[in-house]
């Protein structure tokens, strides 16, 4: 992986930790499933949805809320994949 590569995705990592507990474990199994296949474009969607405030962001994760920008609905839903709200649902 090159350097940059690597400092933007341990960047967005560093990002990824969040005080809401759900969102954590998310992240924890997107790394875990995605880091080696995640692509710019899908870096900058995970980058406009981690501006997002923990609730705003659990919302679109847990499919209460819905966007329809097709950028950030595609990394929703490699999100949902691993979510551990999807098993409930």
């Amino acid at each position: 992986m090159a350097e940059d590569r690597k400092a933007r995705i341990n960047r967005l990592k560093w990002h990824c930790r969040r005080a809401l507990l759900e969102l954590d474990l998310v992240f924890d199994r997107f790394w875990e499933r995605h880091e080696g296949d995640l692509d710019a474009q899908g870096e900058a969607a995970l980058e406009r949805l981690l501006e997002l405030q923990d609730h705003d962001l659990w919302a679109l994760v847990s499919g209460r809320e819905t966007t329809d920008d097709p950028q950030l609905k595609q990394m929703i839903e490699r999100l949902r994949e691993v979510s551990p709200a999807a098993n409930f649902e």
